[in-house]
Parts: C-alpha cells; sequence; structure tokens
C-alpha cells in the first residue's frame, strides 16, 4: 500500500483515516458497507446541489468561465510552483539529457496554461506550447517574457487528444503537468505523445490522481468530483491516470508516487518520466 498504510480485514488506514485496528473482521467488512453507502448519498447529495450547474453547461453558458479559468489557474499556479519547486527542479533537470546529438533541444508542451514549467526549461532549448484554451494567451507571453532564456517556437490552439499539426518525432521531450486529469482521452493523448517523440525521447509528468482506497481522500475525492469537474475546467480528481502511464507502450518508465504539499483534494501524485 502506499504511504505506508495498514491493512486490517478490508479497511486501510493511513494518516488522513483513522480507524480502530482491533474491530473484529466481520465489524470491518460491515463498516466498509457502512461507508460505501454513505459516499453513495453523499454524492447523491452533491450531485444535487451543482444542478444550477448542469442547467448552465446544458444551455451552453458555462462556457463563459473558460474566460476566467485562465486567471484563477494562474494565481493558482504561481503557489503551486512554490510548495512544489524542488519536486519540479529535479524533474525537469533530467530533460536535458534526451537532447539530440549536437542539436538543439525541443520540447513540446502540452496543456501549458500561463506557462509556469518555462523556469524549469534548460537555457536555449525550442519550446513549442499547445493550450486548447485561447484565453491563456495574456499569461503565456507574459511568461514567455520572463523567460528569455528559452526560444519559442509557437502556440497552438490543441488538445491533446490531436496534435495533428506537429510531425511525428519531430520532438525531444514532451511535457504535461496537471493535464491529463481533464483531458477526454488520457489513452488519446499518451498516443499523440509518443507519436510526436523521437525514438529516444522521453514524456515528463506531473500529475494528481485518485487517493488509495478507503482512506478520507478517496472518499472525500469521489463525492466532491462534481464540484472539481465544473470549477477546475473538466478536471476528474478520481483517475488511475498512473495505469495508463504503464500501459502508453513507452519502452521505459519511470514514476512514482508522492504526496504533495496542497490541499486533500489534489494531494496525491504521481511524478516521472516515460522513454520511447
Amino acid at each position: 500500500m502506499l504511504g505506508g498504510s495498514a491493512v486490517r480485514g478490508c479497511v486501510a488506514v493511513d494518516d488522513s483515516l483513522v480507524l480502530l485496528l482491533l474491530l473484529p473482521p466481520a465489524t470491518g467488512v460491515n463498516l466498509c458497507a457502512t461507508m460505501s453507502v454513505f459516499m453513495k448519498i453523499c454524492c447523491f447529495v452533491v450531485n444535487a446541489l451543482c444542478l444550477p450547474f448542469h442547467i448552465l453547461k446544458a444551455l451552453g453558458l458555462y462556457n463563459a468561465y473558460k474566460r476566467v479559468f485562465p486567471f484563477c489557474v494562474h494565481q493558482i499556479s504561481v503557489k503551486y510552483n512554490k510548495q512544489m519547486y524542488d519536486k519540479k527542479k529535479e524533474l525537469f533537470r533530467k530533460v536535458s539529457d534526451f537532447s539530440r546529438p549536437g542539436g538543439q533541444l525541443t520540447i513540446l508542451e502540452i496543456g501549458c496554461g500561463s506557462g509556469t514549467n518555462f523556469e524549469f526549461y534548460p537555457p536555449g532549448c525550442r519550446v513549442i506550447c499547445t493550450d486548447p484554451n485561447p484565453n491563456f494567451q495574456k499569461y503565456l507571453d507574459k511568461n514567455m517574457s520572463v523567460n528569455d532564456h528559452l526560444v519559442y517556437d509557437r502556440f497552438l490552439v490543441a488538445s491533446g487528444e490531436d496534435l495533428s499539426s506537429v510531425a511525428d518525432g519531430s520532438v525531444d521531450a514532451v511535457v504535461c503537468t496537471l493535464v491529463l486529469c481533464s483531458v477526454n482521452s488520457i489513452e488519446q493523448t499518451l498516443q499523440e505523445t509518443r507519436r510526436i517523440l523521437r525514438p529516444g525521447g522521453a514524456f515528463f509528468f506531473i500529475e494528481h490522481v485518485v487517493g488509495e482506497e478507503s482512506t478520507w481522500t478517496h472518499f472525500l475525492q469521489h463525492v466532491f468530483q462534481p464540484v472539481m469537474n465544473y470549477f477546475g475546467d473538466g478536471c476528474e480528481i478520481n483517475r488511475q491516470t498512473w495505469k495508463q502511464v504503464e500501459a502508453a507502450g513507452f519502452s521505459e518508465v519511470f514514476l512514482r508516487h508522492i504526496q504533495a504539499p496542497f490541499f486533500i483534494l489534489i494531494r496525491p501524485h504521481i511524478i516521472g518520466y516515460a522513454v520511447k
């Protein structure tokens, strides 16, 4: 179990969920069943409270939030970068290892957002930015001007599932942070990633994922999923993203689970890189 969880019957115990280890096995089973029913009830209540958002989306009025979303992401990303600085620095230090011999390192970032990863990229590399939301452009331009140690190729308004304007095997590294939670298809995004990577290139990722079963994190993630989906522009906080990464067909996958210093719903993370 991740995070040093202990198991008694079917009940996992970690720092986020304190349960009695001395319960008889039958009691543990009953507790699991009770928690499952309680979760379903809470999910129903939260879904009912989200009814106004469901209606706005059905009427096509929710799209107005997409113009505000980049501002929210930019504010959160600044704080996230500070809290994850050491982890990001350690990960992206490896990017330069995948430069072509005697050539310029080319990085494509899926879901670049406001460009908060730019400060971690090695000097002189060429960066191709992609994001399905064109409203990030203002914040992206600002980060480009601040991080003038990079060469910016272009900004493509494109989703991770469709990078058809990028040639096969044309980039050395693909970066994706806090994006696979909101793509329509993780599998298709990873297929596109492998297609545009040159042989021997690498995919770098940092993603929040679902917590361990029978923990408060797991419980709260499922209950508040509808809320995060709306305010996170399609974010799904209960995905097991590591499974898709491991099954995507990379020759090597270097992945580890961590607990990020952030609020409980997005605390469980995976971080690492995969080689084509």
